[in-house]
């Protein structure tokens, strides 16, 4: 695992990698300020083609810094006229267009039974991967066995089911879907089962889903399958329908399509269902996140410096993911909206930024947008910490082990978690793995301030 890094130390081994590669600049520098200081006329053809190489030094190292190291400021504050309003809850995700299939292929819903994943080999390292236009190759795009149990409300039985099992690639995106347990798929007359990825992400609660009717009244609909199956039935059949952001609004439909969703809206008023859990039940026989590639949860590292000089964690809440054509081994890189809240209590921010997000992170999205980062002492930066937002995640249980033994798990206790981060943090003290030891002999000093904040978030 990789400890705590600075963008200072990433610039400066990046300009020393820029130099080198850049060599014949310098060195033409150098040749040409000795030719000057002997007399040369040659000198000044060795200085300028010196200077000319040698120019974009900095900006290359600045730019593979910030890609490397990819740290937020204020100047990263999403601009006004590219944000849609974003709610305290809202999640917009941009997801890779679905195949139209079958024209009589009927959409449904199909629950997740098993998943195990059968490859994902990209071989780059920890280099970036671009690809032109909006391609995505296999080698990054996770192949998955499913075996689903469909329910085939409008086929020829009616409200029959039918199980089948296959493997299909899952754009990283949307695993989350995966791990939710529901998915919207297509049923040709053939039997075939084509997974719908971006609407199974709406279906499995994901993205969130709002609906503005002809009055201007908005509603929640995350998480309502019923309605949601109604209106993807709709939007399928006029040739789809745009979502600005997360939210379809009936005002700019045509007259015929927008009656079509009122009347889901009726059925919906009439025939209430209860929202559908996060996550469906038996959600470890398709637990794929522990083969996914990502950094490891883990309560984290510090660097005594930091922490000294009063660097802080703070939290941070995904609003956009939008996919790009660039990857890495262990995730995509993807466009983000990323909203921030400062350690001073001064009002949230909302930053867009291009990051890498890990696989294991994006599998359990339906459950969390939340984040760690680590700022700097004066709040200038924020770093995105993947090891301490995964263990939030709940990617892998947070353990911790009392003094005299026991062992307490933390599962579904998230806001206790941050609570020995952060007390782990100001302390200087770091753990690099998700079990917090406390008959450790660096741990006791912290010992009882640890059982007081476990004691004090049940």
């Amino acid at each position: 695992m990789e400890r705590q890094r600075s963008y200072g130390g990433v610039m400066v081994g990046q300009l020393l990698l820029a130099v080198v590669l850049c060599a014949p600049g310098p060195i033409g520098l150098v040749v040409g300020g000795v030719a000057w200081s002997h007399g040369e006329d040659w000198a000044w053809i060795a200085l300028a083609a010196g200077l000319a190489v040698s120019a974009p030094i900095p900006f290359m190292a600045r730019t593979t810094a910030r890609r490397q190291f990819p740290r937020i400021t204020r100047r990263d504050t999403a601009k006004e006229e590219d944000v849609v309003p974003y709610g305290e809850h809202t999640f917009v995700l941009w997801a890779p267009e679905s195949p139209r299939g079958h024209p009589q292929a009927r959409l449904e819903r199909a629950d997740v039974l098993e998943a195990s994943l059968v490859r994902y080999s990209p071989e780059g390292e920890a280099t970036f991967t671009t690809y032109s236009g909006t391609y995505t190759p296999d080698e990054f795009t996770p192949l998955v066995r499913l075996t689903l149990r469909v329910r085939d409300e409008e086929g020829p039985d009616g409200a029959g089911e039918f199980e089948v099992t296959d493997e299909w690639r899952v754009p990283s995106v949307c695993l989350s879907a995966v791990t939710a347990g529901r998915l919207a798929v297509l049923v040709d007359p053939a039997g075939k089962v084509t997974p719908l990825w971006p609407r199974s992400t709406l279906l499995a609660g994901t993205r969130t889903g709002r609906v503005i009717d002809l009055e201007g009244r908005t509603t929640d609909i995350t998480r309502f399958t019923g309605r949601q199956l109604r209106q993807m039935r709709i939007s399928r059949d006029v040739g789809g329908i745009a979502m600005a952001g997360d939210t379809i609004d009936l005002r700019r439909l045509d007259a015929a399509t927008a009656a079509r969703y009122t009347a889901v809206a009726e059925w919906a008023r009439t025939s209430p269902e209860e929202r559908a859990p996060v996550t469906e039940p038996g959600e470890e026989s398709r637990w794929i996140v522990d083969s996914l590639p990502g950094d490891p949860a883990a309560f984290g590292s510090v660097s005594r410096r930091w922490s000294r000089r009063g660097g802080v964690l703070v939290r941070g809440r995904f609003l956009k993911m939008s996919p790009t054509d660039t990857f890495q081994d262990h995730g995509p890189v993807l466009d983000t909206v990323l909203r921030i809240q400062p350690a001073d209590g001064t009002p949230p921010f909302d930053a867009a930024r291009r990051l890498t997000v890990p696989l294991n992170y994006l599998a359990v999205l339906h459950r969390t947008k939340d984040v760690v980062l680590y700022t700097s002492p004066n709040g200038g930066a924020y770093v995105v910490d993947w090891s301490r937002t995964n263990l939030l995640a709940g990617t892998t249980e947070a353990t911790v082990i009392t003094p005299d033994g026991r062992e307490l798990p933390l599962a579904g206790r998230p806001d206790a978690i941050w609570a020995l981060m952060n007390l782990l943090a100001s302390h200087g003290l770091s753990t690099l793995t998700p079990v917090l030891d406390l008959r450790r002999h660096r741990m006791r000093a912290v010992a009882g301030a640890v059982m007081d904040a476990l004691a004090a978030r049940p």
